[in-house]
């Protein structure tokens, strides 16, 4: 395992994006069925997580460690199998789903 990985840091930030993502994910069908309260926690939620995740992609995208490198590449293979285009930078996707976030928010009262 390359130095990255090995940093008590990352490891917890890791550890909080996947544990985070599993909370966020079991409870996301139930979203049309939540309270006002509830669907405003949970987006609270998802966006701290595209938070947390920016920043790991970030420490990613800045280290040369192999495993780091290995893991922004596997990131970008999986963008394009979600259809975006080759070349386009993570963060265009952060940026995406900010703006489906604040959507969600402006449609709750809706």
């Amino acid at each position: 395992m390359g130095s990255f990985f090995k940093s008590d840091i990352v490891r917890e930030e890791l550890e909080q994006i996947n544990s985070m993502q599993e909370e966020i994910y079991s409870h996301a069908m139930r979203f049309p069925t939540m309270s006002r309260q509830e669907k405003l926690e949970h987006i609270e939620q998802l966006t701290e997580l595209l938070l947390k995740q920016k920043i790991m992609y970030t420490r990613v995208s800045l280290s040369d460690d192999p495993e780091a490198v290995e893991m922004k590449e596997n990131l970008n293979r999986s963008m394009q199998m979600m259809g975006f285009p080759p070349h386009v930078d993570l963060n265009h996707f952060f940026d995406s789903m900010n703006k489906t976030i604040d959507a969600l928010k402006e449609h709750i009262d809706k």
